[in-house]
């Protein structure tokens, strides 16, 4: 049993929540820097037929909950047939599933609350709905930028999950990210506040899967 825990690498479960603020540092000082770059990067980073091209494409499904679903589903089928049995086969392939999915879902909630439209329909400037039109549609627009929340998310837990494949899924959804600023979907703190979403999504779910195995087992008391 103790040697099937271990075969899922988790942060602590409990007290160390330095992890976090500094992510919350590196965030803040990233979207601040972003901001203000928003107008040169959508008129230095362009490319119309961006996603005409199959590493584009590629690059785009990683923002796409049903990558990170088929990825998961695979990973649930490898650990239900693992030998020695896992204590929770199911327990990796939920969490890649829920990362992303927990990020995306946060980035439109956050698109509805904060309105800022997408930079292609201003010429890159900012523009915002109001909040009469389409209250509740996230429709057209872009902070944060969901692809990236979903793209990150997946990337953060799947290096959390298999550390040495960490930068394989990071270069996957930063990929992601820049087309989105290639296509002029989106501007670059709009990805920035994704990719943080993503990330804080992951470290969540982990640090809570962990503290519920440790109150299953006993594990962390004294």
């Amino acid at each position: 049993m103790s040697g099937a825990h271990r075969a899922v690498t988790l942060p602590p479960a409990r007290g160390d929540r330095r992890p976090l603020w500094r992510a919350l540092a590196i965030a803040a000082v990233a979207f601040a820097l972003a901001s203000l770059a928003d107008k040169a990067v959508f008129d230095a980073v362009h490319d119309p037929k961006v996603y005409e091209r199959d590493w584009g494409r590629l690059l785009r499904i990683m923002g796409f909950q049903g990558t990170w679903l088929a990825l998961a589903l695979a990973l649930g089928l490898h650990d239900a047939g693992a030998r020695p049995p896992l204590a929770r086969p199911r327990r990796r392939a939920w969490l890649l599933f829920l990362a992303p999915g927990l990020a995306g879902l946060a980035a439109e909630v956050l698109k509805v609350v904060f309105r800022r439209e997408r930079p292609a329909l201003h010429d890159g400037l900012y523009g915002f709905r109001d909040w009469s039109d389409r209250t509740w549609s996230g429709g057209g627009l872009a902070l944060p930028s969901s692809h990236a929340a979903v793209a990150f998310g997946g990337a953060a837990m799947l290096a959390i999950l298999f550390p040495r494949t960490r930068w394989v899924g990071w270069t996957l959804a930063a990929g992601c990210a820049l087309t989105r600023l290639m296509a002029r979907a989106h501007f670059a703190s709009d990805v920035v506040m994704g990719a943080f979403l993503g990330w804080l999504a992951a470290w969540w779910l982990a640090r809570r899967s962990e503290e519920r195995v440790g109150r299953a087992t006993g594990e962390g008391e004294g």
